[in-house]
């Protein structure tokens, strides 16, 4: 296995974590691009250019580069809308791919991340017969099932449809953890022989245990009081709206001085208002002195945040597997989240943080949210050994583990004859 293309159509692995439509995702393709180039396996990346500044190419490091393809207009374009620049980006693909070929960098496999992109390899895959590896970071049916409320019906079949010619066609469906893995066969009717379980990890020279006092003192926090944090892009899904009413709650359970700090930006058409809404809320209750809202921040100084906190809010409704959760664990901090997707096998509930049904109104989750937090301010020694517990299952996950396991698959994907859906 020499050349891989990874395919990330709707967002760049260059972009920032927490911007507009660049989440996991972004981390998950940046880190494993870079981790399989340093095991030997070029990786081409190529994105939809949204800047008239792009350049074509940019060399991230070596053996990991970042191609700009044309498709459609060069700026933002609605993510509603981008499937139809879908046909434009996997010609833009192909024609870059020649080009390479020609002059002796020859692609062995495809890795499409994303639905938009799984679109684009499965005609990539018939077109240049390479074997097509997908990796679907959500899946439309079951975000259909976490918010129904917020779901357009032709869109949602739209996808769900592509999603599910994919599934039937690439050579492997990879999933971050069991979960995932169970939800493409019963929701997709997924092949179990062809569903690889390869969870992504955490960079531990980045995110990893460091003195409270200190990171509170650099990001001018509080040097004392219960402190808890959220990281995620502001959507209905992520659920800041139930970390903001998690610290209400604390109130009234009785633990004074609690402050919250917000880190991430709006994100999709509901993101905006979703964002004025918790300003609006916390101005309306009092609490605008004991919320901070943070734009999204570089990973070193997001590592900073989590050593900061005494718990890390993930209240999502949907979550595949859940970076935040294992970056704050890998700092020693114990997660507080919802008991859903990924998140079920990255928190040990009561051993490395504590799991939170989604049932009942908002302002019951906030109150059994608030109930699992005020237990670590109770139990200061309880919630450190929670800490040294999270950080020590984290280092569990690693990239250069995920890009060795996916190293092998690629190879013996070349080896097999490919999956034909026709």
């Amino acid at each position: 296995m020499r050349r891989l293309a990874v395919l990330s159509m709707h967002t760049s692995p260059l972009a920032q974590p927490g911007v507009g439509d660049s989440g996991g995702m972004n981390v998950y393709v940046r880190e494993l691009s870079s981790a399989l180039a340093r095991a030997g396996v070029a990786c081409d990346v190529y994105t939809r250019s949204s800047g008239r500044k792009d350049p074509p190419s940019v060399v991230v490091e070596p053996g990991f580069v970042v191609h700009h393809v044309e498709a459609g207009p060069r700026r933002e374009v609605d993510k509603s809308a981008l499937w139809q620049l879908v046909p434009a980006f996997a010609e833009g693909v192909a024609a870059l791919l020649d080009e390479q070929a020609e002059r002796g960098a020859v692609t062995d496999a495809l890795h499409a991340n994303y639905w938009l992109s799984g679109v684009a390899g499965h005609a990539l895959k018939h077109r240049l017969e390479l074997p097509l590896v997908a990796t679907f970071h959500t899946l439309d049916r079951v975000k259909a099932e976490a918010e129904p409320e917020e779901r357009d019906g032709r869109a949602a079949g739209r996808r769900a449809a592509a999603e599910a010619e994919v599934v039937g066609c690439a050579d492997a469906l990879l999933a971050s953890c069991a979960v995932e893995a169970e939800q493409l066969v019963e929701l997709y009717g997924a092949d179990p022989a062809r569903i690889e379980i390869v969870a992504p990890g955490v960079d531990r020279a980045v995110f990893s245990p460091g003195d409270r006092g200190q990171a509170r003192r650099a990001l001018g926090l509080a040097p004392a009081g219960p402190l808890l944090l959220f990281v995620g892009r502001i959507q209905p899904l992520k659920g800041a709206s139930i970390a903001l009413g998690c610290l209400q709650a604390l109130d009234a359970l009785g633990v004074e001085g609690s402050e919250l700090v917000l880190v991430g930006g709006p994100s999709g058409p509901e993101g905006p208002g979703e964002l004025a809404q918790l300003r609006s809320k916390a101005h309306a209750a009092g609490l605008e002195r004991r919320v901070r809202f943070v734009p999204p921040q570089s990973r070193e100084l997001l590592s900073t945040y989590y050593r900061a906190a005494d718990a890390c809010l993930v209240p999502s409704r949907s979550e595949s597997f859940g970076l935040v959760a294992l970056e704050a664990a890998a700092c020693g901090v114990p997660v507080v989240a919802s008991a859903v997707g990924g998140l079920t096998t990255l928190v040990e509930d009561g051993l490395t943080g504590f799991l939170v049904e989604l049932s009942g109104s908002p302002e019951a989750i906030s109150r059994e949210f608030a109930a699992r937090v005020a237990q670590l301010w109770a139990r200061p020694g309880r919630a450190r050994e929670m800490g040294a517990a999270a950080a020590a299952r984290a280092g569990g996950y690693t990239w250069p583990v995920a890009a060795a396991r996916l190293r092998r698959l690629y190879q013996e994907l070349t080896a097999r004859s490919l999956v034909d859906c026709r």
